[in-house]
């Protein structure tokens, strides 16, 4: 029987009914990663002995009818990001190498109470705080559709494992387009659960031990399949168990029963971050297979918000995120450079820097701004059940390592762009909380994936899953990379 590329929860499926071997399912994928890795570097590390070990467990409480949930004995990886008991969670950060977490995160261990076996780490950028993943632990990630070019990040040895078969479900974060951007540039699937749906206790950062969970930033998992994706969430939802919060309200149903009670507004391109052509044409093609679904399609809808304005306020709220893990001098310069510069100056290095140096007064006006922004998504969606828009505005690019983020370029459209604007589509909908689905359209002339975001209100998680469902049947599956699906 065939594992590659298998439903991961297909997979427990046959393990518990005894048509697959957990034992044999790891040693496949330890199979491919031995042959296959090297050309990617997507798997950093290893557990191998003690998930053999879980494997004969899985076995054998398989024979004796015991059923350890919807992941029995299923082999898989998790991204670096998330501490793993026992296992290196180095986080792409060089002193910490060598650091052992003495207990798994609370998503980790959820995977692992529903029968899943960790058995490696998937490579990320340092602290999670890039669209490419390469650090001084690891090294560098290559794209399996052409290794000249970026993975992504900061999700990105997961959704290249993924892609390459080397593991059949992941776990990923988003606190900049870190799950979106990867399954885009890989050709595989990824939620962006809505904010606070699934708790991000345990992950580098913040740490081991942080209690908080920090604004922005959301879990959710990466397949080649919606099933999984679907499965997959509902195993991880939910909030820490020790904070005292209650649950959020179950998520509600798809807000639609039939296709043709389908609202979707298509927002493929736009003057604040144009896109490749190539992927403006592909989110188009994918609205006209819903249309011959019966959907109803409005491809001039909008949010009564500006998307620059957005840009700008969810640029300063994510570094004010991220700015809190930094050293007192780097936000001290922040602090100084922002002072003398002109206030009306939202130039993107500047722009990153008042996110860094903003106080809790700023960050109040900010989050205002925000949450008016919420509101005008709230009220976009009593139209429309979803929006079709970029995951980012190019493909996948070729490495570029400058240690000046701000000195990098992307070519898009023939035209140099700031390496930053890889952001502001996946910030459009990750500041208001919304959820967010991506999924393989096919690809560039070149030969490279090319993905779209599924956006809807918040908590409409189940409904964007329900489109991305629409699209695998009807439109585009996963497809393995040239040379990986065999």
């Amino acid at each position: 029987m065939s594992i590659l590329y298998r439903s991961a929860f297909g997979l427990a499926h046959d393990i518990k009914e005894g048509k697959l071997s957990a034992v044999a399912v790891l040693e496949f994928y330890l199979e491919r990663i031995e042959r296959l890795n090297e050309a990617i570097n997507a798997v950093v590390a290893l557990d191998t002995d003690r998930a053999l070990a879980r494997a004969l467990d899985a076995d054998r409480a398989a024979a004796a009818g015991e059923d350890w949930g919807p992941l029995h004995g299923v082999p898989m990886t998790i991204k670096d990001a998330w501490c793993t008991e026992g296992l290196t969670t180095a986080g792409g950060i060089p002193e910490r190498r060598e650091f052992l977490p003495s207990q798994n995160a609370i998503p980790v261990q959820r995977l692992i109470d529903a029968g899943a076996i960790v058995f490696g780490k998937t490579n990320v950028p340092f602290m999670s705080a890039d669209l490419q993943s390469y650090n001084e632990v690891y090294g560098v990630t290559n794209n399996p559709w052409d290794t000249e070019r970026t993975c992504g990040g900061s999700s990105g040895g997961a959704a290249a494992a993924l892609a390459a078969g080397l593991t059949p479900l992941e776990l990923g974060s988003d606190i900049g387009g870190s799950i979106r951007t990867p399954s885009h540039f890989n050709g595989v699937y990824g939620h962006k659960a809505s904010y606070e749906l699934v708790t991000t206790r345990g992950h580098l950062p913040p740490g081991e031990n942080v209690l908080s969970e920090a604004d922005l930033s959301v879990a959710g998992p990466l397949a080649t399949c919606v099933d999984d994706l679907e499965h997959a969430l509902a195993i991880l939802a939910g909030p820490a168990p020790d904070t005292g919060r209650h649950p959020l309200p179950p998520l509600p149903t798809p807000s639609f029963r039939d296709p043709a009670q389908l609202r979707v507004a298509v927002w493929a391109d736009d003057d604040f971050c144009r896109v490749e052509r190539s992927i403006a044409e592909h989110i188009e093609r994918a609205a006209v297979t819903l249309e011959e679904q019966g959907a109803h399609v409005d491809r001039n809808a909008r949010p009564d918000l500006d998307p620059m304005a957005n840009h700008v306020n969810y640029t300063q709220l994510m570094l004010s995120v991220l700015g809190a893990d930094m050293p007192d001098s780097v936000r001290k310069t922040a602090r100084d450079q922002v002072a003398a510069a002109d206030p009306n100056d939202m130039s993107e290095p500047l722009l990153q820097l008042r996110g860094i140096a903003m106080d809790h007064r700023d960050w109040l006006r900010q989050n205002e701004i925000r949450q008016r922004a919420r509101v005008a998504w709230e009220a976009f969606f009593r139209d429309y059940d979803v929006l079709l828009c970029p995951c980012a505005p190019v493909p996948a690019f070729p490495h570029e390592h400058h240690p000046d983020m701000q000195a990098r370029r992307l070519t898009i459209n023939g035209e140099q762009r700031p390496y930053t604007d890889v952001m502001k589509w996946a910030g459009l909908t990750l500041n208001a909380y919304l959820p967010s689905t991506a999924v393989p359209l096919g690809t560039t002339r070149e030969g490279l994936p090319i993905g779209m975001q599924i956006a809807s209100r918040y908590l409409g998680d189940r409904t964007t899953l329900a489109v991305a469902r629409l699209l695998e049947t009807h439109h585009r599956s996963f497809v393995p990379p040239p040379g990986y699906g065999e």
